[in-house]
């Protein structure tokens, strides 16, 4: 039985410029974009937490594409579903080239677009998924009283 190989990546950020649309040599809509993403790390000297930002390219084909071309701006929040893909070329000066981008399958557009499409003030604010704080990982309080149902009592 051979191996199932799974390629998907969801993230969500803001657009950092404005969708690039092209076309294929048939017509086909190639619309290409760059998210910011946040992660949430520790700061080893101060001890705070604070944001990085992490920056993907992401290729959108087809009608979709138009869309997002039509719709989107530079600082729009956005939900890419997708997967990854690795390319190879050659630049100008001839040094081979690589990269990995994510190739939307769907596209939400998040928060208000507001008149011209520009975010409007109502936009997406980026989230990490890493706490604030790291309480949330507290242990819950095991005092005396515990509602847990014994080993005995659980049906399965």
């Amino acid at each position: 039985m051979a191996a199932t190989n799974i390629n998907r990546v969801i993230i969500t950020g803001n657009l950092t410029r404005d969708p690039e649309l092209r076309a294929t040599g048939s017509g086909m809509a190639i619309c290409g974009l760059r998210i910011a993403c946040n992660t949430r790390r520790k700061d080893n000297q101060s001890g705070e937490w604070v944001d990085k930002p992490n920056y993907f390219d992401v290729t959108i084909f087809g009608r979709q594409g138009e869309n997002a071309a039509q719709y989107l701006s530079k600082g729009r929040g956005v939900a890419i579903d997708g997967r990854l893909e690795w390319r190879e070329w050659q630049d100008q000066q001839g040094n081979k080239r690589q990269s990995v981008d994510i190739i939307a399958d769907n596209v939400q557009f998040l928060g208000s677009g507001g008149e011209g499409g520009n975010g409007g003030g109502g936009g997406f604010t980026p989230r990490s998924d890493v706490p604030v704080s790291t309480d949330d990982f507290a242990p819950v309080g095991g005092g005396g009283g515990s509602s847990a149902p014994a080993d005995d009592d659980i049906p399965f």
